[in-house]
């Protein structure tokens, strides 16, 4: 029996925390790329929950497992040992060239525990200094007040002010800003590859590389995010790897649990061994269930290359979304890697992800500078992607009243 759409909205503006102005919609299940809502209404994701079910719904040897573990044990806590976080961990750091690993609950806790590593690293190395840390204006890296100390953008920041001190901005891409605002007391760089909540801007190659030599030069920690550009999105298993551009600090979520929370965070050479006991914990993180999450999407992926596909797709999807920076003159700009695409207009956005997922039941997600983010489920077809091309014209001639650049039939 479905439960009364209205009824259920209703009760949730009642009990829920109001932080987010939630759509319309109440799902109830999915299957592959598609959401089914309370309705029976289908709808085309490519948004996947911002950028998490990079395996999409339903896969039966993902849910089999999960089926399978909840059975035997949910948690213990990290007193003891599990045998699903072992393999996980081991297959995590294959997968990431890194050489230590921490499992957390979400992303947040990942960025969180990045920035003790490199506050514990520099400490370990002069007790009384200040140590301060380079993060990148436009980037986003959770909402916790560590976090928000490190995301450059002063929207997110400004309510929640006093936030952890020693940390300057630099700007993203720009390699001379980031060498004005390193000194003796810098401890770390904090970037995202590809800033996505950002505006989907990925990071030059030289910049990337750059970073990294000013790191070595000066023996600071260089952290990258790649909790949404991670886990095979760019067409890499990271983005590091397509780079060549190794960090010393690596954190991760979204895709590695499929919908089930967990991130980590992981380092390698000095970083590794930065923490002792006592310096981090977590109650849930690494539980046997969420380790059994992540061991299984790192097993699809491997045994299915999913990020070869990715890239495969990415390709597709990019060439389809330039199409309408041609077709739209309110189009501005398209950019991205693989499935990790945006489309920047020079109209507001808002109109159209709403006319898309009301009347053309395709789901789409914005990003800054007004652009609409494509990170669609890694295991989409050029058929899916066609037929979201296709919604979206749909979307953006409701909204404009033209087609293509010409008066619309429909507004006429």
């Amino acid at each position: 029996m479905r439960e009364n759409k209205e009824t259920l909205i209703q009760s949730a503006e009642s009990v829920l925390y109001k932080t987010y102005n939630r759509f319309p919609v109440v799902f109830d299940h999915g299957q592959g790329v598609w959401l089914y809502d309370t309705d029976g209404a289908e709808y085309l994701d490519f948004g996947v929950g911002i950028a998490v079910a990079g395996l999409g719904y339903g896969d039966p040897q993902f849910t089999g497992a999960l089926q399978e573990q909840a059975s035997k044990l949910l948690h213990t806590s990290n007193l003891f040992y599990n045998a699903p976080a072992v393999r996980a961990g081991e297959k995590l750091l294959a997968a990431s060239g890194m050489e230590k690993v921490f499992f957390t609950n979400s992303g947040t806790e990942a960025i969180e525990g990045a920035l003790k590593i490199a506050r514990r690293h520099a400490y370990n190395r002069d007790p009384g200094g200040e140590h301060t840390i380079i993060a990148m204006n436009g980037s986003f890296h959770g909402r916790s007040l560590g976090a928000l100390s490190v995301t450059g953008n002063e929207h997110y920041r400004a309510p929640f002010a006093p936030l952890i001190p020693g940390v300057r901005f630099a700007d993203f891409n720009d390699l001379d800003s980031v060498r004005r605002q390193l000194d003796s007391t810098t401890c770390a760089v904090i970037l995202e590859p590809i800033q996505g909540e950002g505006g989907i801007y990925p990071a030059h190659p030289d910049f990337l590389s750059g970073v990294r030599q000013l790191c070595d030069e000066h023996g600071v920690l260089l952290i990258f995010d790649e909790i949404q550009c991670g886990m095979g999105r760019t067409g890499a298993m990271f983005a590091w790897q397509a780079y060549g551009v190794r960090p010393d600090v690596l954190t991760v979520a979204k895709a590695l649990g499929n919908g089930v929370p967990i991130g980590a965070f992981l380092a390698c050479g000095q970083a590794a061994s930065a923490m002792v006991p006592g310096d981090h914990g977590s109650t849930y993180g690494g539980n046997p269930f969420a380790a059994t999450a992540a061991e299984t999407v790192l097993d699809i992926f491997r045994d299915r290359d999913i990020p070869a596909h990715a890239a495969k797709m990415g390709a597709y999807l990019g060439a389809r979304l330039r199409e309408l920076t041609e077709q739209f003159p309110c189009v501005a700009e398209q950019r991205g890697m693989g499935l990790m695409q945006g489309l920047q207009f020079n109209i507001p956005i808002a109109p159209i992800v709403r006319n898309a997922l009301l009347e053309q039941n395709l789901i789409l997600i914005s990003a800054a500078n007004n652009t609409i983010r494509f990170v669609p489920p890694l295991v989409i077809e050029t058929q899916h992607i066609d037929e979201m091309i296709s919604r979206l014209k749909k979307a953006i001639s409701a909204v404009t009243g033209t087609l293509g650049g010409a008066p619309s039939p429909w507004n006429a």
